[in-house]
């Protein structure tokens, strides 16, 4: 299946309906009374997030959604039928945006949860409900609402627990190849990853890491050079990243520029991503010329502060100990992201309490009347 990562469409709710204009008219009630119906209401329109869609390749073929316009109202006081609300599913950590502004307007995280996109407009209401005393015979009704009409753009940012990144061509697909399930084309040529992979690393008691292969990285992408920021905003969602670099002497790669440059790239991005949590895999270990490398970066990237790990993509060699590490980290993430969210409820709870209380303080009892007056 195509990998697609974003969207731009045209979505409009439902019309409400016209209310009617009818009178009674019946055998022995030649001139009864108005008895024109309501409409019915426009159909809504929701996106809602679905785990099992992994891309936005349905909406490259379908620019423009409209959703049911409501029914209009009849006679004897029959309602129009209301729209049936739209229902649009995207993959988990869908993004939505108004395309005008670029002003985000939902970003849906978990499976199920709901975004109501463009309300359905009301249903007009019949000449029923305009007889009045002086008129008893109203001749209009109601014209239906119009729903709300907007143009929106989809991002699709990957959620993952780690991102791994890299200039093209330095092991990144051979590394996520060997620590899960995912195979993703490998091959001896820079860009061979067009797309992001996924893969899900077995850790412990965890139940599974969900990694990322985010495309090759060059200089200038941030300004959307290469692949660009069509990949960069796929780390934004990351806990934490492995950098990978490429010992090999005959890349012609100079690593300890290429750590500085990826950093440069994510810092002029977003300056949150060069903070987030990073370990380092100094790659292809398996090639002799290799080691004479390694010292020099293990002393370059001392400083940092940076956990380095050696290791070869191909044998397999370093690699338990570098997802062990990083899988540690991932957990003391996630309990530190619990840990704020309960914090944040019991501050909230807190402020609201108070609140309520000042509320209660400021509102005076009623005076009791002097009895010996």
């Amino acid at each position: 299946m195509k990998f697609v990562d974003e969207a731009k469409i045209y979505v409009k709710a439902g019309d409400g309906g016209q209310g009617a204009v009818s009178f009674r008219r019946e055998k022995f009630v030649p001139k009864g009374g108005p008895d024109g119906g309501d409409a019915g209401k426009g159909a809504d329109i929701l996106f809602i997030a679905d785990r099992r869609m992994t891309s936005l390749l349905d909406f490259r073929y379908k620019r423009r959604i409209l959703a049911q316009k409501g029914g209009h109202g009849e006679g004897a006081l029959r309602h129009g039928r209301n729209g049936k609300n739209l229902k649009i599913k995207v993959p988990i950590g869908t993004v939505i945006k108004d395309l005008e502004t670029g002003e985000p307007l939902a970003d849906l995280t978990e499976n199920g949860q709901k975004y109501l996109c463009c309300k359905g407009g009301r249903g007009g209401k019949g000449n029923a409900h305009f007889a009045t005393s002086t008129n008893q015979t109203p001749r209009y009704a109601q014209p239906g609402e119009e729903g709300v009409e907007r143009e929106i753009k989809l991002e699709l940012k990957l959620l993952a627990d780690v991102g791994i990144i890299g200039f093209p061509n330095v092991g990144k697909s051979t590394l996520i190849s060997r620590i899960s399930a995912a195979k993703p084309k490998v091959a001896d040529y820079p860009f061979t990853t067009l797309v992001p992979n996924l893969g899900v690393v077995e850790f412990g008691d965890f139940g599974g890491l969900v990694v990322a292969d985010i495309p090759g990285l060059i200089e200038g992408a941030h300004e959307g050079k290469g692949l660009g920021i069509r990949f960069l905003k796929h780390v934004e969602r990351t806990r934490v990243l492995i950098h990978v670099l490429d010992l090999s002497p005959f890349s012609g790669r100079e690593p300890a520029e290429d750590f500085l440059a990826i950093n440069s790239e994510l810092d002029k991005f977003d300056s949150g991503l060069a903070a987030r949590p990073q370990v380092v895999a100094l790659n292809k270990l398996d090639i002799t010329e290799a080691k004479e490398r390694e010292e020099e970066l293990l002393n370059f990237l001392k400083p940092s502060g940076i956990k380095v790990f050696s290791i070869s993509a191909v044998t397999g060699a370093g690699l338990k100990e570098l997802i062990n590490y990083v899988g540690s980290m991932v957990v003391t993430a996630i309990e530190e992201e619990e840990a704020a969210s309960v914090a944040e409820a019991e501050a909230v709870a807190l402020a609201e309490k108070e609140a309520g209380t000042t509320l209660g303080n400021s509102i005076k009892k009623p005076v009791e009347p002097d009895m010996a007056e």
